[in-house]
């Protein structure tokens, strides 16, 4: 697929569909070095460190990603849809309020991952004008659906709508004065037990 080869070589479905699946399989190794490179040395890295992390050129990093905004926001998307599809596996292995508890600290974990790149996605910037929305649209569904499970199941209680437990917690993820990250698990920990408190029938007031 040299850049020089003859206009014929490139015509037709048949030749263009390695093209583009080489651009995807590029792009998704440039996201995921860039996640793990932003995780190591923040969102100002160099965008060659990332492409050898990737085993690509900077030429391609650049074809596929013109602005580090758009690297970011990629980085982010792919946070949020870790972050959301983990909800179906803990529906799937665990009890209906435990898989609730395991993914509010899964959230937790994308929170606090995402303050490396907190400045950035709300310096204002154009490629990240539409990740709230992203967030939302992904996260609230993955909650609700769990949450939903735990009140039908009678282990949980509706007390407050998914959008605004998930903004409570990430208001708990806020850096402490002693920067513990412990601290918001332990604190998101209490309000889960919150909204499990008194849920179950009680099964030891009678004889």
């Amino acid at each position: 697929m040299s850049q020089s080869e003859p206009d014929g070589a490139c015509t037709g479905a048949s030749a263009e569909r390695p093209i583009r699946a080489d651009a995807k399989r590029n792009e998704a190794k440039l996201i995921d070095a860039a996640r793990v490179i932003f995780g190591r040395a923040g969102v100002d890295a160099p965008m060659r460190e990332i492409a050898e992390e990737a085993g690509v050129g900077v030429g391609t990093l650049y074809r596929r990603f013109p602005q580090r905004a758009d690297l970011i926001a990629a980085v982010f998307r792919l946070e949020v849809d870790a972050c959301a599809g983990s909800a179906k596996a803990f529906a799937r292995d665990y009890g209906p309020a435990e898989a609730v508890d395991r993914w509010m600290q899964r959230y937790v974990d994308f929170i606090l991952a995402k303050r490396g790149l907190a400045t950035s996605l709300h310096s204002g910037g154009s490629a990240y004008a539409p990740l709230p929305a992203y967030f939302d649209a992904h996260l609230e569904p993955a909650l609700t659906s769990l949450l939903d499970a735990a009140i039908e199941a009678g282990e949980m209680r509706a007390v407050i709508p998914p959008r605004d437990l998930l903004r409570a917690v990430a208001g708990l993820c806020l850096p402490s004065g002693d920067g513990d990250p412990e601290q918001a698990r332990r604190l998101v920990r209490l309000l889960v037990e919150g909204l499990r408190y008194q849920s179950a029938k009680p099964s030891s007031s009678g004889g």
